[in-house]
């Protein structure tokens, strides 16, 4: 697997402003089910509410995901050593299809 602290090709200031807004919508979901659990809310409110930030976690998932492929893979495809990049990717999508 390649070694790597950051990405190939750096996220521009938009994308990580787009990321960190995502991240702390769920952030409020997560503090808001916390509330709801304390005020001892129906269990299938509190359901519903795991749906929904799991579903919100998984969209920024496979946003990341999709930018990775189409920067940093495809470069390093483009590079001739893709392979490496190309299997990481493969194993965290097996990682997402699991949960």
């Amino acid at each position: 697997m390649p070694e790597h602290d950051s990405p190939i090709i750096p996220r521009t200031e938009d994308e990580k402003i787009k990321v960190l807004n995502r991240l702390k919508r769920i952030e409020g979901q997560v503090r808001g089910l916390q509330k709801m659990v304390e005020d001892d809310r129906y269990c299938m409110d509190v359901l519903v509410q795991i749906s929904a930030i799991n579903s919100a976690l998984k969209q920024v998932g496979f946003s990341l995901m999709e930018r990775h492929a189409n920067t940093c893979v495809k470069h390093s495809i483009e590079s001739g050593n893709g392979e490496d990049y190309i299997d990481e990717l493969m194993k965290v999508v097996r990682q997402f299809s699991k949960s």
